[in-house]
């Protein structure tokens, strides 16, 4: 039987994007369904980084941080407009400690009962010297040691840290990287479809049947074989959509962030060890603000919507005062945001624990259905590649082809944003730098296109506020599938950070009309 697609799939976050694009890019027909925006639940909520996970060494998954650590510079320069080089500082203190349950306090606690749970310099220096080397770098620098009595890193910081250790790693826009994936997989003919929920998807014969519903109205597609990327919802629509049976199955950790005042005048990131063991970032955030994450808490009920709670807010602020000289206070929160990681459940005591693995999973029995369970940000594009090496003997595609090639707009060298800024104010002489960075780390070397013929800031129609004008909105409805202000303040952008309350609702207005 002929078939609406070769591959359906079923989630809009970055692993079902990225097998759309995968898929589509060998040269199958393939559709998805997403039931609200793109990157609309865990995906947008990332500490938006591609990393190999140092912490992950004394889990010791050190075939899942070499993955990841390989692919960071693959990834890199394949989308250097929404990633960039980040210098992570790692303050170091002899009260640093484990967390009780990992693999190595484990081991440590027996054969060096005397360090009492403490995290010892040469095992934080064997960490990094793995870090450096089991990936292998060509664009990223290597670890270096960092005197805090001295120069900026040590500005912000208590006196007590003295010595810190600086390793690399990347940042992402998480969302955007979605979004780009979306995009590139319709421009080779992927049907992406937003706001589309799976009603029920049934195996007849040699194919699938799946019915969606969008704004109503329900429709019925055929596919010669089904992925099921629900992030979440993976289970939920194994056993409601498929109504098959699995004994595999996710355990969702919440992950919480708040977003700061600007708490230091540096371009790097910090790396805190708490003295409960735990870890957390504050990185440099849309210029103006700091990011300090994450959590790590179980939730248990879906319905709920995840947000970031006073206890977890009250955690994060208490843990950045510990090494900040001037006090993180809920004061200096302008924002949080909290998601839902699906983490593999492979039986670990805590939601830290937890493998940051994925797991794919094939039904071939009849028409071919693969879960995807877990995964992490920076290997979704392995993923992906390991998704199709499972059903092109199924189905039939081409070869694996995304290990070198660029996503919308990223089609320029790592160290060539600053030309393309350059260059954009030189085309368009009214924008601010500020305004052609932004740009640029949106939409790389499609900024242009976007601004298309201006002279003016008038020639792109009506000002929303924030540098945010009616040619970039119509740019992101049209090429970025965007309905509403939510999918452009805070998953498109993050502008939503500078917007007042009623240009977000003037937005939502214009879009709506």
């Amino acid at each position: 039987m002929k078939t609406d697609f070769d591959v359906f799939i079923i989630g809009g976050g970055i692993n079902g994007c990225g097998v759309a694009r995968d898929a589509a890019g060998r040269g199958l027909k393939v559709g998805l369904a997403e039931m609200n925006d793109l990157a609309s639940a865990t995906s947008s909520a990332s500490t938006k980084l591609f990393h190999g996970g140092l912490r992950y060494l004394e889990f010791f998954e050190f075939g899942l941080v070499r993955k990841a650590l390989i692919e960071r510079e693959v990834l890199l320069r394949n989308m250097p407009h929404i990633s960039w080089p980040m210098r992570f500082v790692l303050p170091y203190h002899k009260d640093m400690r484990f967390e009780n349950d990992t693999p190595t306090s484990k081991l440590l606690s027996t054969v060096m009962p005397w360090m009492k749970g403490r995290r010892p310099k040469w095992l934080i220096r064997l960490g990094l010297f793995m870090y450096d080397h089991l990936g292998g770098r060509e664009i990223l620098p290597g670890t270096a040691t960092v005197d805090l009595t001295h120069g900026p890193e040590g500005a912000p910081l208590k006196d007590k840290f003295q010595q810190a250790y600086e390793y690399s790693d990347c940042w992402i826009e998480d969302s955007r990287l979605v979004v780009l994936n979306a995009r590139d997989a319709e421009l080779r003919g992927a049907r992406i479809m937003t706001q589309t929920k799976v009603i029920s998807a049934t195996r007849v014969d040699d194919h699938w049947e799946i019915v969606t519903e969008h704004d109503g109205v329900e429709q019925t597609h055929t596919s010669r074989a089904l992925v099921n990327a629900g992030g979440p919802w993976v289970e939920n629509v194994v056993r409601n959509v498929t109504r098959l049976n699995s004994s595999e199955g996710v355990r969702l950790v919440r992950g919480s962030h708040i977003v700061t005042k600007k708490l230091f005048d540096h371009d790097k990131s910090y790396f805190f060890q708490g003295e409960d063991g735990r870890i957390i970032f504050a990185i440099p955030y849309e210029t103006d603000f700091t990011l300090i994450g994450t959590t790590d808490a179980e939730h248990t009920d879906l319905s709920e919507k995840p947000y970031a709670t006073d206890a977890e807010q009250d955690y994060l602020c208490a843990f950045a005062t510990q090494y900040f000289e001037k006090p993180v206070t809920r004061d200096d929160v302008v924002w949080t945001y909290s998601g839902v990681r699906p983490l593999y459940d492979d039986g670990a005591k805590s939601a830290t624990a937890a493998t940051r693995d994925y797991v794919l999973s094939l039904d071939d029995k009849g028409a071919p259905l693969l879960n995807i369970f877990g995964g992490k940000i920076t290997t979704y594009r392995k993923l992906a590649e390991n998704a199709m090496k499972k059903l092109v003997p199924l189905i039939g595609g081409t070869a694996p082809w995304t290990h070198d090639a660029p996503l919308p707009g990223g089609d320029f060298p790592v160290d060539g944003r600053d030309k393309l800024v350059a260059d954009l104010l030189t085309r368009f002489a009214f924008l601010t730098p500020k305004w052609a960075l932004r740009l640029v780390r949106a939409y790389g070397t499609e900024a242009a296109l976007m601004l298309g013929d201006a002279n003016s800031p008038e020639d792109l129609g009506r000002d929303f506020g924030a540098t945010l004008t009616e040619a970039e909105v119509k740019w992101l409805m049209t090429h970025e599938y965007a309905r509403n202000a939510a999918d452009v303040v805070w998953r498109r952008s993050k502008l939503g950070l500078r917007m007042t309350k009623e240009e977000i609702a003037a937005l939502d207005a214009f879009m709506a009309a």
